[in-house]
């Protein structure tokens, strides 16, 4: 069973930074994609960023675009958001998710029906 738990959450400032971090396990197979969705108050899910193991191609929603940066340390089976410039519409529970398959990065981040696993959440709010 994939398990993912999220920490690095927190209140900051916007135009501040915040580094979110996802501990995985159980993974079966090589092929997968990972990455982070959020949901804010009011608000449907989206995919923020998301990594293919099988191309290694990545995905960034246009509203992160040249702020967050998605990484993976596979020695310690954790994936990293890095949020830099954060804004006030950044509030919101990040979530990080996880797909097995093949599949290019956008294809999945794009839509969280596809999703076969979610951590818990962590809060980032960001005050103005």
């Amino acid at each position: 069973e994939v398990q993912l738990v999220e920490s690095g959450g927190g209140l900051v400032q916007a135009g501040g930074s915040l580094r979110l971090s996802c501990a995985a396990s159980g993974f079966t197979f090589d092929d997968y994609v990972i990455g982070w969705f959020r949901q804010a108050p009011g608000k449907e899910r989206e995919g923020v960023s998301c990594i293919s193991t099988t191309d290694r191609s990545t995905f960034y929603a246009d509203s992160v675009k040249g702020r967050f940066t998605v990484s993976s340390d596979n020695a310690k089976n954790t994936l990293y958001l890095r949020m830099n410039m954060l804004k006030p519409e950044d509030t919101a529970v990040y979530y990080c998710v996880y797909w097995q398959g093949i599949s290019p990065a956008e294809a999945i981040c794009s839509a969280s029906t596809y999703l076969d696993a979610w951590g818990q959440g962590t809060l980032v709010t960001v005050s103005s």
